[in-house]
């Protein structure tokens, strides 16, 4: 993604969640692209939609509508199956973030076995860059992992920070350790890093202090909080909180 300010970290807003109590119902309401331009006045330097096998939540017509519309980059989140690199291709979005996926999980449980799955991945990788695609992994901060994301030519990595927001006391902080040792690595081998989920506005600060970290995805924090102070509200006040941790 392209930043507003050359060093400073950024915010990539996700917007499923928004797809997801619109398709509680049906219809149109809530609308997730009117959802990701709010989230772009409001401080966003980029939107995250995750395109599911089952479609549970963003559709195929979303993809075609943010692609349409969006003034900011859109990062598409996507399991390495060949539908899924037919779309990425046809619409060619700024970045392709590939994530694990399982049908029976309510959201994406960790990340991806990319030392495992390097046979597999790597051409995904490859295709999706000889496209022009930014490419990122969704991994698990484990250099063995950075290391074969690396091996594979993916530029990016974004680290799975579910873990640390999930834990407490001592061992919120060991996971938050592993975290800037990965961060720290991925700078050194050439990678540039990325977090993302389960962050809130108590977990955020220690990951946006890292200061090898160029990129922060957060989305169903968010949409949860805009049902008490409004979208823009939750993302100004995150952008802030955000700003406030690296420049401390």
């Amino acid at each position: 993604m392209t930043s507003r300010t050359e060093d400073r970290l950024r915010l990539g807003v996700n917007v499923d969640h928004v797809a997801t109590v619109r398709n509680a119902r049906g219809g149109v309401h809530p609308d997730p692209v009117r959802a990701a331009l709010l989230a772009a006045e409001a401080g966003a330097d980029g939107i995250t939609a995750h395109l599911r096998e089952d479609r549970r939540h963003i559709s195929d017509a979303d993809i075609e509508a943010l692609m349409r519309d969006l003034t900011v980059p859109l990062n598409l989140e996507m399991a390495a199956t060949a539908e899924m690199l037919a779309i990425a291709l046809k619409h060619k979005p700024h970045a392709v973030c590939l994530v694990p996926e399982k049908r029976q999980e309510r959201t994406t449980e960790g990340g991806l076995d990319a030392a495992g799955g390097h046979h597999h991945l790597t051409p995904f990788v490859r295709k999706l860059s000889d496209a022009g695609i930014r490419v990122s992994l969704f991994i698990e901060a484990d250099p063995r992992q950075l290391d074969a994301a690396r091996s594979m030519g993916a530029p990016v990595v974004e680290l799975h920070t579910g873990s640390y927001c999930d834990a407490a006391g001592a061992a919120r902080g060991a996971l938050l350790k592993r975290i800037q040792d990965a961060a720290a690595y991925a700078h050194k081998i050439g990678l540039e890093c990325h977090a993302g989920h389960g962050l809130s506005y108590d977990t955020v600060g220690p990951v946006a202090a890292i200061p090898t970290m160029a990129e922060l995805n957060i989305g169903h924090f968010l949409v949860g909080e805009a049902i008490f102070t409004g979208f823009a509200a939750s993302i100004r006040r995150m952008r802030a909180a955000m700003d406030t941790a690296r420049s401390s």
